[in-house]
């Protein structure tokens, strides 16, 4: 059975970590770590480890037509894993950090994180803990207009570990990218990961300290 939420099918703003603008629509689904809103356009799926507020909407709204959810049955209940299962191979846009969303497909769902295949970043390693929402597109729509011969969906060439940390630690030595490079520290060689401290060495050669918990994203150039 599904959980019922008093809120449920009514239009709500919610306020989601590291966003400053407010996310409006009808909330569709709740389940027990993340919850499914449509925007009038499109359904966002959002863990709710990174729900920091949700209220009733303090404008009137015109009523929302919502189409047919993207994968899930709707008296099945929803989870953040399930619904990363039903999102590999289709077209998402992800929102991790900053104002940068990446688009492209999910590929590999690991224990703790999850593989994204995006034609601007390539195989893009993301941490299940910072995904602040997911927006699936319909069947016909692809990245950017490309074609499959533009784009294929490739296999990760990277060879894939169980765990996040396993697989920053399967990095070194590598020249990576953290965090999409927001922050021109989070840029270098990856020279150790110890007591939850990341080492990189950056352009001018100088060592950068990171703790583990706040790495997103990782992918190499």
């Amino acid at each position: 059975m599904k959980n019922r939420h008093p809120l449920l099918d009514q239009y709500i703003e919610i306020e989601v970590s590291g966003k400053t603008a407010h996310i409006r629509g009808k909330l569709i689904d709740w389940g027990q770590d993340i919850l499914v809103l449509h925007n009038g356009l499109q359904f966002l799926y959002v863990p709710l480890i990174h729900l920091q507020q949700m209220r009733l909407a303090t404008q009137d709204y015109q009523e929302i037509i919502v189409p047919e959810l993207p994968f899930e049955h709707q008296n099945e209940p929803i989870s953040y894993r399930k619904m990363l299962m039903n999102a590999k191979g289709m077209f998402s846009e992800l929102y991790i950090t900053g104002n940068q969303s990446i688009h492209g497909y999910l590929t590999s769902v690991m224990n703790d994180f999850f593989v994204f295949y995006s034609p601007v970043y390539h195989t893009v390693v993301v941490s299940l803990h910072h995904l602040k929402y997911l927006i699936p597109y319909s069947p016909n729509v692809t990245p950017y207009t490309l074609t499959p011969e533009q784009f294929p969906l490739k296999p990760s060439p990277m060879t894939l570990a169980r765990t996040f940390d396993q697989q920053l630690r399967k990095l070194t030595g590598e020249f990576v990218i953290l965090d999409l490079g927001e922050n021109p520290n989070k840029i270098g060689v990856l020279k150790s990961i110890d007591q939850n401290m990341v080492e990189l060495s950056t352009a001018g050669g100088n060592p950068v300290f990171l703790h583990f918990d706040h790495v997103k994203t990782v992918h190499l150039p």
